[in-house]
């Protein structure tokens, strides 16, 4: 069985989407009609800003969501997934590749996820750290016992788990992370504490956007973040979803739930390969692929 996995925040680049846009009659007419939900000139952006305007609020998100959406729309009449699966941001682009949702209206909520993320970012001072060399058990713990909001944010891989919460409990979890043995235990350069419960103004001011989104059964079943676990059930991933900005990324258990239920092959739809190179710590036999529209 193959899976179509879809990348999170920060695999954008200057020149994203365009061979698509130039190749493909479909990708152009989405693109088109990208720039008209949003009310901007995204597209532009996307093929010709600099890395400062593609880390623009409005236009990061947005951007990852339409090369792995428009991409995947690409490769409909040749392939049907067997199962999906997005990192964060990448399950609103699984939601689509899947039919759970429209394309207008994937677009729309990632454009108000960017939005309300960033206005919780800009309330407290927070931020988010990567540790490697860990159990996940020593990490949970450790966060558990320090002052503040500090919480696993991301399962990663095994060895791999982000940290997310206020700078200063952040920054002492890593302190104490570091004495228990962690290989490394770094700030990342982000800005704020994505998938904590410092998450909770953005995830209610989404929530009234997904909850009057229509979600229906998607072609084929979808692992979500929160629980890890494969549904088609539109309620079960309409709730799933509504809590993902303040749960973990469960991508680690994700990965193995996969693995476990016969799949076969990941092909990573969307920008960069860093989906490929998590998925290989799991299984290094596991045949692992960039989509492409030759």
């Amino acid at each position: 069985m193959k899976a179509y996995v879809f990348p999170g925040q920060g695999s954008q680049f200057s020149g994203m989407g365009f061979e698509l846009y130039s190749q493909q009659k479909k990708a152009k007419e989405l693109f088109h009609r990208a720039n008209e939900v949003l009310g901007f000139e995204i597209s532009h952006i996307m093929f010709e800003g600099t890395e400062d305007e593609l880390k623009q609020t409005k236009v990061t998100q947005p951007a990852i969501f339409l090369h792995s959406t428009i991409l995947a729309s690409c490769l409909a009449d040749r392939f049907t997934p067997a199962m999906v699966a997005g990192h964060s941001l990448g399950e609103f682009s699984a939601l689509v590749a899947s039919h759970a949702i429209s394309f207008e209206d994937g677009l729309s909520l990632v454009s108000q996820r960017a939005l309300a993320m960033q206005e919780a970012c800009e309330s407290i001072s927070s931020t988010m750290a990567a540790v490697l060399g860990l159990e996940d058990e020593v990490i949970e713990n450790i966060c558990a016992k320090i002052d503040g909001v500090v919480v696993p944010a991301n399962y990663n891989c095994p060895g791999q788990l982000v940290i997310s919460g206020s700078t200063e409990a952040v920054q002492t979890a890593c302190e104490k992370l570091l004495e228990a043995g962690a290989k490394r235990a770094l700030l990342l350069p982000v800005g704020g504490a994505f998938h904590s419960p410092l998450m909770e103004p953005a995830r209610e001011k989404l929530a009234k956007a997904i909850e009057s989104t229509a979600f229906k059964t998607p072609i084929c079943p979808i692992y979500q973040n929160v629980d890890a676990q494969p549904t088609m059930d539109p309620l079960i991933i309409k709730e799933n979803l509504l809590l993902q900005l303040t749960a973990p990324v469960r991508w680690t258990q994700t990965m193995e739930n996969m693995t476990a239920r016969g799949l076969l092959e990941v092909i990573e739809v969307g920008p960069g390969k860093v989906l490929q190179g998590l998925f290989k710590k799991i299984n290094r036999d596991l045949p692992v692929s960039s989509a492409t529209i030759d």
